[in-house]
């Protein structure tokens, strides 16, 4: 080939690969992201959370609409619309959604509940900051606090807006409306990104908040994976529970007196959910509360013949009947006392808040334990709950 071809040559592919680039360019930054939208397995949808959903754009861009799972206007009157684009991405988003460059390298969190995705995901290197370590049990986010890599900023209303800068989040998760205290935080410029799992009111709906934070983070996948593998467990363990007559179910009731109220967990909670699917009555299934605070003399008429008693405390040392007849005397006038029939979980000797959240599976299994044992395994080791001794 002469040198003259060679040049026509040499320029020739020059400009096919220069059309080549060109041609990507002219396809969009969205490109990436449609090829995620093209993939079933990253897709997420909702099937027991009712506080999110996802939409699918063309484009690329996922939509990703959070309003409150419990409706309740007075307390959550709006709703947020947020855009969920690659980095770098300048595909369009429809008018009055906020842009948000995903995956995210650093984020605070500010809930337990909120770490337990995140802990599930196999995503601690992302979280550089949170309110606190109280009850914490993370071996690794409990060193990752010693070395300095994640930051305590202090508690809601509190919060140390240096801290918060220094720690340079992409995002911070928090939880709206739930105590406030967030208009520090807006200052700092930084993107707000609801968390509203702690509002579901089924196990399998706070779970499923996993996929959310899934969606953040790029594990798409991963989620709904994790997710679809609780579900399983779940779902076939509830099934047995479902074969069972009426006259089998046992009651419960939950909580007990604290600062002279007694929190009564609702019949819309999603512990009352936990109760059903376990193969009991909840005795105040017919509330259409998530919660309220009543008087012992209330609970009393209400739970005095109840075969089983719930309580979830944080209690330095063993826990015991003394130690709940000392609290409060006329504990001892339950049945469920008499019959030394409470179901008991100890906030400092298990890492309930921290990874409770996702193991609806695990805690359902450990209440079968116990108003159902002959479904469970003989040498089945409970993990959360049990009988107290």
């Amino acid at each position: 080939m002469s040198r003259t071809n060679n040049v026509l040559w040499l320029a020739a592919v020059a400009i096919l690969l220069l059309g080549g680039c060109s041609q990507r360019s002219q396809k969009g930054d969205g490109d990436a992201q449609q090829e995620l939208a093209a993939d079933s397995a990253r897709m997420v949808t909702t099937h027991y959370a009712k506080g999110f959903s996802v939409k699918y754009l063309e484009n690329g861009v996922r939509l990703v609409d959070v309003a409150d799972p419990q409706q309740d206007e007075d307390r959550m009157p709006v709703s947020y619309q947020l855009a969920l684009v690659g980095r770098g991405s300048k595909a369009e988003i429809p008018e009055g959604y906020q842009r948000v460059e995903v995956p995210i390298d650093r984020t605070i969190v500010m809930t337990m509940l909120q770490l337990s995705n995140f802990t599930a995901l196999d995503a601690h290197d992302v979280v550089k900051g949170l309110t606190g370590t109280k009850n914490l049990y993370n071996k690794d986010i409990k060193q990752r606090v010693k070395a300095g890599d994640i930051v305590k900023i202090g508690m809601e209303g509190n919060f140390d807006t240096e801290l918060i800068l220094a720690a340079r989040p992409d995002v911070i998760f928090i939880s709206p409306f739930k105590r406030g205290g967030y208009d520090a935080i807006k200052e700092t410029g930084i993107t707000l990104i609801p968390h509203l799992g702690y509002k579901e009111l089924t196990p399998l709906g706070q779970a499923e908040w996993v996929k959310y934070v899934g969606l953040f983070l790029g594990k798409e996948r991963e989620a709904n994976e994790l997710f679809a593998a609780i579900e399983q467990r779940y779902q076939r363990l509830k099934a047995q529970i479902e074969r069972l007559a009426a006259d089998d179910r046992p009651t419960v009731f939950s909580g007990e007196m604290h600062g002279g109220n007694w929190y009564a967990v609702g019949g819309r909670n999603f512990l009352a959910q936990l109760f059903r699917d376990a193969g009991a009555e909840y005795i105040l299934k017919n509330d259409d509360t998530g919660g309220t605070n009543v008087e012992f003399e209330e609970m009393y008429a209400a739970a005095a013949n109840a075969d089983y008693w719930r309580i979830l405390n944080s209690y330095n040392g063993d826990f015991s009947y003394e130690a709940l007849k000392a609290s409060e005397p006329r504990n001892a006038l339950f049945k469920a006392f008499r019959d030394r029939h409470v179901i008991y979980c100890n906030m400092k000797q298990t890492a309930y808040y921290e990874s409770a959240p996702m193991e609806p599976d695990v805690l359902l299994k450990d209440l079968v334990a116990v108003f159902h044992p002959e479904l469970v395994e003989k040498d089945y080791e409970p993990k959360y709950y049990r009988l107290l001794k």
